[in-house]
């Protein structure tokens, strides 16, 4: 699967979670502390999870720098999307 196909799938599972159109969400809009509580940062963890099921590979958001405040990759859609692909790619 190619990176913007991805890309496009995590920004759907977020448009789904936080039931945003795509107007006013933005790859760039703050998710933890704005449009995710942590009941929907668990379910985009599970749905990053089932993806990568399909992708065959483990998805590893439990990691230090995941669980990090200052470095989250649960900050935006986009810095979600580059951590994902980046196991992705390193996982293949």
């Amino acid at each position: 699967m190619k990176d913007n196909e991805i890309e496009k799938k995590i920004y759907n599972h977020i448009i789904f979670i936080t039931k945003k159109n795509n107007k006013k969400l933005g790859v760039k809009s703050q998710l933890i502390g704005n449009l995710l509580d942590s009941m929907k940062l668990v379910e985009l963890c599970v749905l990053l999870e089932d993806l990568a099921t399909e992708l065959n590979f483990e998805f590893d958001w439990q990691s230090e720098k995941a669980m990090s405040k200052m470095n989250s990759v649960f900050k935006s859609a986009e810095t979600i999307s580059k951590e994902f692909i980046k196991q992705y790619k390193n996982k293949k």
